[in-house]
């Protein structure tokens, strides 16, 4: 896998929170070659199926959510737009910010700011609520109201790119780094007999209420779901007790939402495989799509494996190539070795 070529074409593309299609039109096309089947589920999912070709095998979903935070435009104020995210945003890295204003065609503009030069004291130290920031796009109102409909959505402008030699840095790395990942552990798997039919999703709207994994976990009916996110990296502002080493290695989650001997079995294989890992307690929620599709139907085994990133939720996110790399392998192993062909008649994966 070309992470930098495959994440370039990716994050490139818009895919707020709702408004996936054109992320998702790609990961399909990126599915298409390694699965036996691809489809879009109604809700703007992306599902690829790779099948062992035994009856009634166990179904295992691998998820990494396509969207990303955004924006919706609210109202139109001389020719400046009001808007509201899509997901979490910071209000602080908002001025100067260049936004993507997904009309038709898409139109570049600015989150409007003032300069230092005519702010008050201390109005340099505050932040302003996102209801009082407003986007120039360099537009009469007419032309505003005409070209930028109230409901469009909006993105941060950028793509992906190399940082140093061993970093990559953009946006919609939460959670199109994921989806990347899985693509990798499908080509992994490329010729290997497997004992489970293998579901991978790109799954909508996990910015704002994971109702893209939801429908599709319950259409699915897995009997194991691995949700494969992003979780807070290191930085020299950041507590060393809440986030990970960039290039440490996946982080494998353990709590009540993740079942206890499938955290085990990643920790063993990685051992296994002398692989770094992290480790990230999660008391409550994970707050990736594990938590929703852990209580699909009578119930889904659940795990989560995340990648360590900075600046989550801006432009500017930050992984670690080794880290994807690391966690394909780890994830390909499972799917190989925890539930291969040499697995037990009745063990479950």
């Amino acid at each position: 896998m070309n992470y930098e070529q495959t994440l370039a074409r990716l994050c490139a593309l818009s895919g707020p929170s709702g408004f996936e299609e054109e992320a998702a039109r790609a990961a399909a096309e990126l599915l298409r070659p390694l699965v036996d089947e691809v489809y879009t589920t109604r809700l703007g999912s992306v599902a690829g199926v790779r099948r062992c070709g035994r009856k009634d095998a166990p179904r295992l979903l691998l998820d990494a959510h396509l969207d990303e935070v955004g924006f919706i435009i609210t109202s139109h104020e001389e020719g400046f737009l009001r808007f509201a995210p899509l997901g979490g945003v910071d209000p602080r890295i908002l001025p100067d910010r260049e936004i993507t204003i997904l009309a038709d065609p898409p139109i570049t503009g600015v989150v409007a700011c003032l300069p230092p030069h005519v702010q008050e004291d201390g109005d340099t130290d505050k932040s302003l609520p996102i209801k009082e920031l407003c986007i120039d796009v360099g537009l009469s109102q007419e032309e505003a109201e005409r070209r930028i409909p109230v409901g469009t959505p909006a993105t941060y402008r950028g793509g992906c790119a190399p940082l140093g030699e061993e970093l990559l840095c953009g946006k919609a790395l939460d959670d199109r780094a994921g989806f990347a990942v899985l693509l990798d552990v499908l080509e992994r798997l490329q010729g290997k007999e497997l004992d489970v039919d293998l579901y991978v999703l790109g799954s909508t709207q996990e910015e704002t209420h994971s109702t893209g994994a939801i429908t599709a976990a319950y259409e699915i009916a897995p009997q194991i779901c691995v949700a494969v996110d992003v979780t807070h990296g290191d930085s020299p502002d950041a507590s060393k007790y809440e986030t990970f080493k960039l290039g440490g290695g996946p982080v494998i989650g353990v709590g009540p939402n993740c079942v206890r001997s499938l955290s085990n079995m990643f920790k063993t294989i990685a051992w296994k495989m002398d692989m770094p890992v992290q480790i990230e307690v999660m008391a409550g929620s994970s707050g990736t799509n594990a938590w929703p599709i852990q209580i699909s139907r009578e119930g889904v085994a659940t795990a989560v494996v995340s990648i360590p990133q900075r600046y989550m939720h801006t432009p500017a996110e930050v992984v670690h190539k080794k880290d994807l790399e690391n966690t394909a392998r780890l994830l390909a192993a499972y799917v190989e070795e925890g539930c291969g062909p040499d697995r037990e008649e009745g063990e479950p994966c």
